[in-house]
C-alpha cells in the first residue's frame, strides 16, 4: 500500500512537472516580452524626457539670443522667427507682445505672468525669471534682484550660469569689484558657462582691472 501510494506520489509530481513545463513553453515568453517592454518602456520615457529638456533649452537660448538685439523691430523678428511648440508660443507671444523699450510695464506684467504660471515648465519661469531682472534693472531694489536670480542660480537649474553672471553683475552695483572678478573668473570655468558667456566674463574682468583665466586654471582672488 505504501509502495502504491509512494508511486501515485510521484507520477503526480511528474504529471505537474510535466504540465508546469508544458505551460512555459506556452506562455514563457510572455515574461520575457513584459520584461523587454518594461526596459524600452524606460529608455523611451528617458529620451522623451531628454529631448524635451533639449528642445527647451534651445528655444530658451533662442529666447536670449533674440533678446540681446539692439532693436525692437530686430527683437521681435528674430522671436517670430523662432521655432515654437504650441506651448512654447505661449512663452513667446507674452514676450512679442511688450517690448521694454516701448513698454517696460508691459513687458514686467508679462513675464510676471510667466513666472505666476504653475502650467509652465519650471525652465521658462526661470527663463522669465532671467529676464524680468534684466529688464527690471535699478527700478527694483537690488535685494529683490538677487534674491530671485539666487533661486534659479541653484545647482541643476536650467539657467544657473546665467543667473550666476547676473549675480556678478550686482557685486559692481554694489562697487564690489574684486568679489565680482572672482566671479566672473570661477564662472568661465564651469562647464555649464557657454562660449560666449567665457567671453563676457573676460571682458568685464578685464575692464574692472582683473586678470581673466582660461578655463581649467586657478582663479585669482581680484585685481
Amino acid at each position: 500500500m505504501s509502495n502504491n501510494e509512494s508511486f501515485i506520489d510521484e507520477v503526480t509530481e511528474e504529471v505537474r512537472r510535466d504540465r508546469l513545463f508544458r505551460v512555459y513553453k506556452r506562455y514563457g515568453w510572455i515574461g520575457g516580452v513584459l520584461i523587454l517592454v518594461v526596459v524600452v518602456g524606460s529608455g523611451v520615457i528617458e529620451w522623451r524626457k531628454s529631448q524635451a529638456e533639449s528642445l527647451a533649452r534651445g528655444f530658451g537660448d533662442g529666447v536670449i539670443d533674440a533678446l540681446d538685439m539692439s532693436s525692437p523691430e530686430e527683437r521681435r523678428a528674430a522671436l517670430a522667427g523662432l521655432s515654437v511648440s504650441a506651448d512654447q508660443a505661449r512663452l513667446r507671444d507674452l514676450i512679442l507682445a511688450s517690448d521694454p523699450t516701448e513698454d517696460k510695464a508691459g513687458a514686467l506684467a508679462a513675464l510676471d505672468a510667466v513666472i505666476a504660471d504653475g502650467k509652465m515648465p519650471p525652465v521658462w519661469r526661470d527663463l522669465a525669471v532671467l529676464r524680468r531682472v534684466a529688464v527690471a534693472g535699478a527700478d527694483q531694489p537690488l535685494a529683490e534682484r538677487r534674491s530671485a536670480l539666487e533661486a534659479i542660480a541653484a545647482a541643476g537649474r536650467p539657467y544657473r550660469a546665467l543667473a550666476a553672471e547676473q549675480l556678478a553683475y550686482l557685486l559692481i552695483e554694489e562697487g564690489k569689484a574684486d568679489e565680482a572678478i572672482a566671479a566672473l573668473n570661477t564662472l568661465a570655468q564651469d562647464q555649464d558657462s557657454s562660449g560666449a558667456l567665457r567671453a563676457r566674463a573676460a571682458q568685464v574682468v578685464t575692464a574692472l582691472g582683473g586678470t581673466p583665466v582660461a578655463a581649467g586654471n586657478a582663479a585669482p582672488a581680484g585685481g
